[in-house]
């Protein structure tokens, strides 16, 4: 389905990822039974939610596949039909659960949230994250969930990919039989994202219960697919992809300030986030990590330029990842389903590969002095044990006695922090 947290308003944050959650609960066909129906026939069945779209996948032996499209087709069609307070009520728990076990429970579990937060500003489709707030989730109310269905889960809305052992001309048959009565749903508009220009660079700086200190630093970049999408991908290879690479070298190996550190182009539909992560190795800090960090995107961007060979080892370490991931028929359905949605083209194999073989060293280098000279969000998350103390007050001294009677002045005190202000 085309729709997912970015396409949520204010106030109902959460709604594509419990509606994950709902279309397994039962439809009028199969109530209650939609993963019972599936497993016994042998099915592998899953969902996900991201912030550009909500996914459902089956494999299933090939005689099943007109079972597989009539459930599917049954719960697009038809869930509300069987969706009452107590199926709300239940898989809201289950959501607000799989928050705290996903992202508030384990250690550095709310980095994530916390970054794209700051790197989107308020009011930007990516500045909640797909699981929703507690508040939110708490306060969906049945006729507002229905209304959030009702707009965005209908045939025009959605993709199916059927892969692997069948006669098109069947499938096809079978598609138009189910999904066919189902009607279109209401005319959808989706305004432009905000603008998200950081006006300045934001340092947060938190101390949890973590074993070690990390740090995140996040730069907007060019969004999926754009001009500048893969050239951060292939930056991200050179900087942290093998013992060789620029960042891995300088602060584990050769200063050995950090135990690891990543790079990586989070590409997403309406802007994308390039975040460099690391660990402090022991007896060392993230503000000498992120000091060294600086120093190698420092070089990059003047003396030391991205180099032929390491754009050619990057594109190729890239290429043997992507052909890694599209060894099962689920993945190759689920690469043609995502770029249907996000480039109108399922078959867009050939010229995404061509994207990363036109990017050359100069293009790289552009992109790179583009984002990385940007503002940026740092994140810092350290153990309690290394939160400093807080600044003893500053002693008060006794005015001077001139002989005469001064009234007091009251001076009021101050109970505000300043806008954005994070201790």
């Amino acid at each position: 389905y085309h729709v997912g947290s970015k396409d949520e308003k204010p106030g109902l944050t959460g709604f594509a990822h419990l509606f994950e959650h709902l279309m397994f609960q039962g439809s009028p066909s199969s109530p209650g039974e939609f993963f019972k129906v599936m497993e016994e026939v042998g099915a592998d069945l899953n969902g996900t939610t991201s912030f550009d779209r909500t996914n459902y996948f089956e494999t299933v032996p090939s005689q099943y596949l007109p079972l597989a499209l009539f459930l599917e087709s049954d719960r697009m069609g038809w869930l509300l039909q069987t969706l009452d307070q107590g199926k709300l009520d239940n898989q809201r728990d289950v959501v607000r659960n799989e928050r705290r076990q996903r992202y508030e429970n384990p250690p550095y579990g709310e980095a994530s949230m916390t970054l794209y937060a700051a790197t989107f500003p308020d009011g930007h489709p990516y500045h909640h994250m797909p699981i929703g707030t507690h508040t939110d989730l708490q306060n969906a109310k049945l006729e507002t969930v229905t209304d959030f269905f009702k707009t965005w889960y209908s045939p025009d809305n959605a993709s199916v990919v059927i892969a692997g052992d069948f006669d098109p001309a069947v499938a096809k048959k079978l598609v138009e039989q189910y999904f066919g009565p189902i009607p279109k749903g209401p005319e959808r508009t989706r305004p432009p994202a905000p603008d998200a220009t950081l006006a300045k660079s934001v340092e947060i700086r938190q101390y949890d219960d973590v074993p070690e200190q990390k740090v995140w630093l996040g730069y907007q970049s060019p969004a999926a697919f754009a001009k500048g999408d893969a050239e951060l991908d292939l930056l991200s290879y050179a900087l942290s992809d093998g013992k060789d690479s620029r960042l891995v070298y300088r602060l584990v190996k050769e200063k050995g300030i950090a135990k690891d550190v990543i790079a990586r182009q989070g590409s997403l539909a309406l802007g994308s986030a390039f975040v460099i992560q690391a660990t402090a190795a022991k007896g060392h800090t993230t503000d000498e990590v992120v000091a060294a960090i600086d120093e190698v995107i420092a070089e990059l961007l003047t003396s030391k330029p991205p180099t032929a060979e390491e754009i050619d080892a990057a594109r190729a370490s890239f290429e043997v990842g992507y052909f890694n991931e599209l060894q099962t028929i689920a993945s190759k359905g689920d690469m043609l389903n995502r770029y249907n949605m996000m480039v109108g083209d399922p078959g867009y194999l050939q010229k995404d590969l061509q994207r990363y073989h036109d990017a050359d060293p100069a293009d790289v280098l552009a992109v790179a002095k583009e984002v990385l000279s940007k503002n940026r969000v740092a994140l810092y998350i350290s153990p309690k044990a290394d939160e400093p103390p807080p600044p003893a007050p500053e002693p008060v001294a006794a005015p001077a006695d001139d002989g005469k009677k001064k009234k007091k002045k009251e001076k009021k005190a101050k109970t505000e922090s300043a806008p954005g202000e994070v201790n």
